[in-house]
């Protein structure tokens, strides 16, 4: 993995990360947010004109003013009240249509990024913790989505509206509320920044619970198989306490904003309502223009706690935006394309149905990646300079000792790691310099761990992809003689699969099918037999002979039936290649290490 060197959310100012991340979130649905800014602007206008009734009505009715004309201006006041209420329904409903369909699209982006990056990124983030930045991370970002447009800027323009009609009736007044919001303002920008930071190690103290809980959950067979229900329980205890720890330092933080905007509106009140009687009591203000007074500075009041309140919010999405843009920061090694950086773009495979396979001089090491021969790196590297070549067509088998780097070999081909030292090619193509969508379509992988979806057979094969034909399926099924199981099931294609509900070897049959439908030109079976029964192996056998069939093939196997129909040979031993050659011409040499093999048995040899 690498670092982005673009200017991501996580390495710009808070305020420059937040109103890119909104402009980014909101630009999709431009028009409902311009219809919602023309409503937050409506709405404020009216909550200023209705003040300007009252007094108007006063200084009439103190005036002695005729009867309809206070009737009309009562009648204005309540027309102007209900559109307000209506006015500001549609803003809540507008707004969390367009919130909630932003928030839903980042968190779209985010979990696709996630996917894509290298499988290094996975082993060292759990399912938990990216649950927990994918979902509650973008949630707390769609709840300050949700309430930024009308409260943060509606209140703040609110406050300049009442501002500008203070300085109107009296600079002094209107001097002095502008001073007395100015400090408001101040003391809120002053108590964001340690806020934030305490409300970012909440949100990782939150994740690390999350992941915690995730893995030991999945794992609670060997959790109790070894008796360790005990520590579990004290080990989440502990990221409990934590979790508490970080979230009372951030509320207690959070809560002087609360504390000091009450104050500071206290004092401001006072001096308004204070200038209002001076006012009116020297003559300089009617009873209309002193109520107007009073009521505009006890409105300063309602948008001021609103600011207050969505800084809070502001504190707590910061922080999750700033996880959020660490996670959109880190950028796939290994799906990088090379060619892309160049005025020719990313090179294309060659159309051909079977693709050659070329190993030149790789070195892969899943920590260090890459280094000296004789530095650090090179003493923890998975694979030391292998070199072959898999001619188009032919069949590769790979044997070894658990962990000397087989289904490493099959990472680097499928990319979902990049190889520190050397090149892998399909063809006469680098395999960084193709797109990850077509080395993937082109490339098929199958291994002894399957994952099935809580949904039908039809979606499990096609990966929820509608455009896949009915008769596209029967075809690939019974290409691969597995028909007769589909309509043996419940409801055929349309059986919906839940967990343990099928075998595990049944399971690897459905992966062949998936991969069938990709028709790739190189197909990689990772140790996809180790777990099937005798039954089920006899159908995989003639599964993977229609599989093979016209396509390069690599099978990383323990079982010498499997290796039957391989052409090819190769032996790992700690990383390295200690003997290539034809299958046939290895198993007639007493001197092979193949030759060994097969008289002391696969199975026991190579466990």
């Amino acid at each position: 993995m690498r670092e982005s060197t673009l200017n991501t959310p996580s390495s710009s100012p808070p305020w420059r990360a937040n109103l890119s991340f909104l402009a980014h979130s909101l630009l999709a649905q431009r028009r409902r947010a311009a219809a919602l800014a023309a409503l937050i602007l409506f709405s404020i206008a009216l909550q200023l004109l209705n003040p300007q009734v009252i007094r108007y009505f006063l200084d009439t009715a103190s005036s002695g003013g005729s009867r309809r004309a206070l009737l009309l201006a009562a009648a204005l006041f309540l027309t102007v009240a209900l559109l307000q209420q209506g006015v500001d329904l549609l803003v809540i409903y507008l707004n969390q249509r367009v919130s909630w369909s932003a928030a839903n699209r980042l968190r779209a982006e985010l979990a696709l990024h996630c996917l894509k990056l290298d499988m290094a990124f996975h082993k060292k983030h759990t399912p938990g913790e990216l649950i927990e930045r994918v979902d509650s991370d973008i949630r707390q970002m769609g709840d300050f989505f949700s309430q930024f447009a009308p409260r943060l800027v509606g209140n703040s323009l609110l406050v300049l509206g009442i501002l500008a009609l203070l300085l109107r009736e009296d600079l002094l007044l209107g001097g002095g509320m502008l001073l007395y919001t100015a400090i408001t303002v101040s003391v809120l920008g002053v108590i964001q920044r340690p806020a934030a930071a305490r409300w970012a190690a909440e949100r990782q103290a939150s994740a690390d619970k999350f992941s915690f809980i995730e893995e030991h959950l999945a794992g609670v067979e060997d959790v109790r198989a070894v008796g360790a229900e005990d520590y579990a329980i004290r080990r989440l205890l502990l990221l409990l306490r934590n979790y508490l720890e970080k979230l009372r330092a951030a509320f207690v933080v959070s809560s002087l904003a609360h504390n000091l905007t009450n104050l500071v509106y206290a004092v401001g009140y006072a001096f308004g309502l204070g200038l209002g009687v001076y006012l009116y009591t020297q003559g300089q203000a009617t009873l209309g223009t002193a109520y107007l007074v009073v009521y505009y500075v006890g409105m300063l009041a309602e948008p001021l706690q609103g600011i207050r309140s969505q800084m809070q919010n502001l504190q707590q999405a910061s922080a999750s935006l700033q996880r959020v843009g660490e996670l959109f920061a880190i950028q796939s090694e290994a799906d990088s394309v090379e060619a892309s950086r160049s005025a020719g773009g990313p090179a294309h495979l060659a159309a051909a149905t079977a693709l050659p396979v070329t190993f030149d001089r790789v070195s892969f090491a899943y920590e260090n990646g890459g280094g000296d021969e004789a530095g650090e790196a090179a003493e923890n590297r998975v694979l030391h300079e292998i070199s072959f070549h898999l001619p188009a067509g032919k069949v590769l088998g790979i044997l070894g000792r658990t962990g000397s780097g087989k289904s490493t070999l099959a990472r680097l081909l499928f990319r979902l790691y990049a190889p520190d030292q050397g090149a892998v090619r399909l063809g006469e193509v680098d395999i960084r310099q193709v797109s990850a969508a077509e080395l993937r379509r082109r490339v098929g992988m199958v291994t002894q761990d399957v994952q099935l979806f809580d949904a039908t057979l039809r979606a499990n094969l096609t990966f929820f992809d509608p455009a896949v034909a009915d008769e596209q399926l029967a075809a690939a099924l019974k290409t691969l003689r597995l028909w007769d199981w589909v309509q043996a099931l419940p409801h055929g294609l349309e059986t919906r699969l839940s967990a343990g509900q099928i075998s595990a070897g049944e399971a690897q049959l459905l992966a062949f099918a998936r991969v069938f439908l990709k028709d790739p030109g190189v197909i990689i079976l990772d140790e996809a037999s180790s777990r099937l029964d005798p039954l089920t192996e006899a159908r995989m056998e003639q599964a993977v002979d229609r599989l093979f069939a016209g396509r390069t093939g690599i099978l990383i196997a323990h079982r010498l039936k499997t290796l039957q129909r391989a052409d090819e040979i190769i032996i790992l031993e700690n990383g390295r290649v200690v003997e290539a050659g034809s299958r046939k011409a290895l198993a007639a040499d007493p001197a092979s290490r193949f030759y060994g093999l097969l008289q002391t048995g696969l199975e026991e040899a190579l466990a």
